[in-house]
């Protein structure tokens, strides 16, 4: 299949790229649903585009619909054909049957806004210096204090992670911490999950206050741990103004 639809991919993959890669150069990694967002965007444009007259609806259809019914087929061709028609009800129902089988995990929350710290943590910037020793430390407190839950690897994917709802958090996705300053990480790591307000309970977790365990020192460290394994930059002041 060449012409209309290869060229459609290679416009797909170029924007992905531009917008996973590229664009966090310049400004702060957009969340994981906006670039598919973007991405979707983009292909209703090349449909768009592809379907304006017979002959482009013919350049980039005319092959699906030729592939799909076996017309002057043969060889590997066809076997491919045979392998598209069997494989693709088994990955439809199959992901029918994981969406509908019964689980007994906790529905998920759906996270929309995040809660205000109290004023007292406003303002704070983290004291101790982004040195390669305090960001190794930060590590290894995080290794052993946080990874259970958000995970080894800082994708939210710990060997506890399962029993959690909503899930911890995945500090990966340019979503979450990337949009966030340390003071606010440092307020919800010292206060926990608990004891929210109203308009902050899509927040709520089962996170501990680590203050009862954790010096502020440790707290701040760790926070430079996880950046830094995430690959992710703390908001700054500057970018709310």
């Amino acid at each position: 299949m060449k012409g209309p639809i290869t060229s459609g991919a290679i416009v797909l993959a170029g924007v992905f790229i531009f917008l996973k890669f590229l664009l966090p150069l310049f400004t702060a990694p957009l969340p994981a649903s906006l670039i598919y967002l973007y991405l979707a965007l983009a292909l209703s444009g090349i449909m768009i585009y592809g379907t304006m007259s017979g002959p482009s609806l013919e350049a980039m259809m005319g092959p699906v619909f030729r592939f799909l019914s076996g017309q002057g087929q043969s060889g590997i061709g066809h076997m491919a054909r045979l392998a598209v028609l069997v494989m693709f009800p088994l990955l439809v129902g199959w992901q029918t049957y994981s969406s509908l089988a019964p689980s007994d995990l906790p529905p998920a929350e759906n996270r929309t806004i995040h809660p205000a710290p109290p004023g007292e943590f406003v303002g704070l910037s983290n004291p101790y210096p982004k040195t390669p020793e305090n960001i190794m430390m930060g590590k290894g407190l995080y290794a052993a204090y946080c990874s259970p839950c958000h995970g080894a690897n800082f994708d939210g994917k710990g060997t506890a992670a399962p029993g959690f709802n909503p899930p911890p958090a995945d500090f990966t996705d340019p979503g979450t911490i990337a949009q966030l300053q340390e003071a606010y990480l440092f307020w919800r790591i010292k206060k926990g999950g608990v004891g929210l307000p109203v308009e902050g309970m899509p927040w709520k977790s089962a996170m501990p206050r680590w203050e009862e365990e954790l010096p502020e020192e440790f707290i701040w460290k760790i926070i430079m741990g996880e950046y830094d394994g995430a690959h992710q930059s703390p908001r700054t002041w500057e970018e709310e103004e």
